[in-house]
């Protein structure tokens, strides 16, 4: 808030120190994890809504369904729904590890960094077994 010059009555501007930023701050494992947490979180919001539009599709008819179902099965709809099956399980896994924060554990830095890449390796094998098991299966 800025004070008032007693002689002018105009504000006068204190010179505050900046919040900490992108540019200033370094990147480390941790960092990416919170940020990635976040826009798997975003990322979900959309997979909701690919869900109401398959489910508004299957409720379509035959035909509608067969369009909704070329469209989420193109090259670019299965890479939209394998980056969602990552983003459900990185979700699930930082939740997981967030849970265990609530109980005040796994703070020290070594073992943040840790978990951060096990949330993201986790994530990863995952969902390529998922969909592994979806294109051995005639799922996908």
């Amino acid at each position: 808030m800025a004070d008032l010059k007693a002689d002018t009555g105009a504000p006068v501007v204190s010179a505050r120190p900046l919040s900490p930023h992108l540019t200033i701050w370094r990147w480390h494992i941790t960092m990416a994890a919170s940020i990635l947490h976040r826009a798997t979180g975003v990322a979900l919001y959309g997979g909701a809504l690919i869900l109401a539009f398959w489910c508004l599709a299957l409720a379509g008819g035959p035909e509608t369904y067969a369009s909704a179902m070329g469209v989420l099965g193109s090259p670019l709809g299965k890479l939209v729904l394998f980056a969602l099956t990552l983003s459900i399980f990185y979700h699930m896994a930082n939740g997981v590890r967030h849970l265990v924060w609530d109980q005040g554990r796994g703070f020290e830095p070594r073992t943040a960094d840790f978990t951060a890449v096990v949330c993201m390796a986790f994530a990863l094998a995952a969902a390529v077994a998922v969909w592994a098991l979806a294109l051995l299966t005639g799922a996908a």
